[in-house]
This record gives structure tokens, C-alpha cells and sequence, in this order.
């Protein structure tokens, strides 16, 4: 058993970490409120140009997009939005493991897949697991931009235009509350005109100047939106998984506190016993 001066000293360490996991935990649920406010802003914006998509590739207009138009699957392309940082709990691995089940699905059917990485740790994960990696963005701030991610989904949608990929999927965490964040997988590209499942009736619209040049900057502000919003969301989901697991690690390094407390006292309490009893053999045998 050890003894009290080194129980001491794990006593005082530990209580210093969870003086440190308590502040990280306040730090994140600050930055949590604003990043939430940063996502709520954006989805009014999202989930219009999304119901607006769905009309569009319901209908039959005089012009349709290439990035509308179904083909045949030989080679898919994921972009991947995870974290730039650790300690978020389960946040990453959770979505990287519906990633990768999702891709064997395509590969068990002789399918290629390229990879468009978003976040430092995605980054790490893939380069130890391994994939073709073709475009890759880390160090996002907590306000991201969109501008410091439109090389990256460029890369992807230029290769759709090549031809070189025939499906795009966006792999990324949905923040559905402060307990609970989603991974998910959506299909991007080509146009999933099955997002509005309940509606009853759709329509066209009138293109002026003309339908090609409309729709071919709404389908890209479109992509662009869904990517950004997917990055935005993700920031918040970080906050708030960062959030949880560091008062879940303050609630366990107090209850660890508690522990060797009791741990101390009892060998305290032990060697007070023991040097009574000595005492008392002593004294009885003189």
C-alpha cells in the first residue's frame, strides 16, 4: 500500500487536472453558444436552396446540369468533415467508422473512391488507414469561411465534371443537441431529388437570362452551402462532445480524489492503530 506522502502528492495531481478539465470544460460550453448561433444563422439559408434543388431536379427544364444527371458508378469521391482537435469524446471515431462501413460497401463492388479530407484528424486517420486522399483542408477556424474551403470542394466537383468521379458523398456530424451529434451520410452529387419526402407538389421556374447560366451557379452555391453549413455544424457538434467529455473527465477525477481519500485515511488510520498496539505491548511487557 502506499503510503500517505505519495497518496498526497496522486491527491494534488489530480485535483490540478481536473482544476484544468473543469476550465476546458467552461471554455467549450462559451464557444459551444456561439458556434450554435453560427449554425442556427445558417440553416434557414441551407434547407431553402436545398427545397429550391429539389424543385429544380424534379422538373424538366430546358437545361439540365451535369451534376443532375445520374451515370454509371466507377469511381465515388467522400468529403470527410471532422475536427482539427482532439478530446471531444467519440465524435471522430464514430463518424469516420459509418465512413469507412460506407465505403466498403462501394468497394466490395469493385468501386474506387477518392477522398476530400476537412479537419487535421481525419487527416491523421486516413493517412495511417489508408485512401486516396486528391484534396485535403485542416486548421479551420472556429469561424470557419468558405473561402478557406472552396479549393478543396473544387478539386472534387472538377473531377465530377471530368468524369473522373460519377457519385460524391458528404460525410459529416449533424448537431441534433447538446447530448446527442449524428454522423451522417448524404449524397451530394448528383442531386438527390429525395430530401423532400413529404411534399406533394412541385415546380419549375421561369430562367432569365437563361436556364443554363441560373442553374449552373445555383447547383454550385448549392454544393458550396451544403459543405459549408456541414463544417459549421461540426464546429458546434466539437464544442459540445469537447464539452461533455471534459465534465465527464472532472466528474471522474473527483470521484478518483474521493477514492485515495478514503485509500489515505484508512492506511492512516492503520499505522495510528499499529503504533497503539505497539505501544501497549511495549508498556505491558515492562
Amino acid at each position: 500500500m502506499a503510503n500517505a506522502k505519495e497518496l498526497r502528492k496522486q491527491i494534488g495531481s489530480i485535483k490540478n487536472t481536473q482544476k484544468i478539465t473543469s476550465a476546458m470544460e467552461m471554455v467549450a460550453a462559451s464557444k459551444m453558444r456561439k458556434a450554435q448561433e453560427r449554425m442556427s444563422r445558417g440553416r434557414p439559408y441551407s434547407d431553402h436552396i436545398r427545397e429550391v434543388i429539389s424543385h429544380v431536379a424534379k422538373a424538366s427544364p430546358e437545361y439540365r446540369h451535369q451534376f443532375m444527371i445520374e451515370r454509371e458508378v466507377k469511381r465515388i469521391g467522400y468529403i470527410v468533415v471532422t475536427t482539427d482537435k482532439g478530446l471531444c469524446g467519440g465524435l471522430n471515431i464514430n463518424l469516420l467508422k459509418a465512413t469507412i462501413k460506407n465505403i466498403k460497401t462501394w468497394v466490395d463492388q469493385d468501386v474506387e473512391v477518392d477522398l476530400c479530407l476537412i479537419g487535421n484528424k481525419g487527416a491523421q486517420f486516413f493517412r495511417s488507414y489508408g485512401g486516396n486522399v486528391v484534396a485535403a483542408s485542416s486548421h479551420i477556424s472556429e469561424s470557419p469561411a468558405i473561402e478557406d474551403l472552396i479549393g478543396s470542394i473544387k478539386v472534387m466537383l472538377n473531377s465530377f465534371e471530368a468524369g473522373n468521379i460519377d457519385k460524391i458523398y458528404q460525410a459529416n456530424n449533424i448537431f441534433v443537441n447538446t447530448m446527442n451529434q449524428s454522423p451522417t451520410i448524404k449524397q451530394l452529387v448528383p442531386l438527390d431529388a429525395q430530401d423532400e419526402g413529404e411534399e406533394r407538389h412541385c415546380w419549375d421556374y421561369i430562367y432569365e437570362p437563361d436556364a443554363r447560366q441560373l442553374i449552373e451557379g445555383l447547383v454550385t452555391r448549392y454544393i458550396e452551402s451544403q459543405v459549408y453549413q456541414a463544417v459549421v455544424e461540426n464546429v458546434a457538434c466539437e464544442q459540445a462532445a469537447k464539452m461533455i467529455a471534459m465534465k465527464s473527465a472532472t466528474d471522474n477525477a473527483g470521484d478518483l480524489v474521493d477514492e485515495l481519500q478514503l485509500i489515505m485515511n484508512n492506511a492512516r488510520q492503520a499505522a495510528i492503530t499499529q503504533e497503539l498496539s505497539e505501544i501497549v505491548s511495549g508498556a505491558a511487557a515492562v
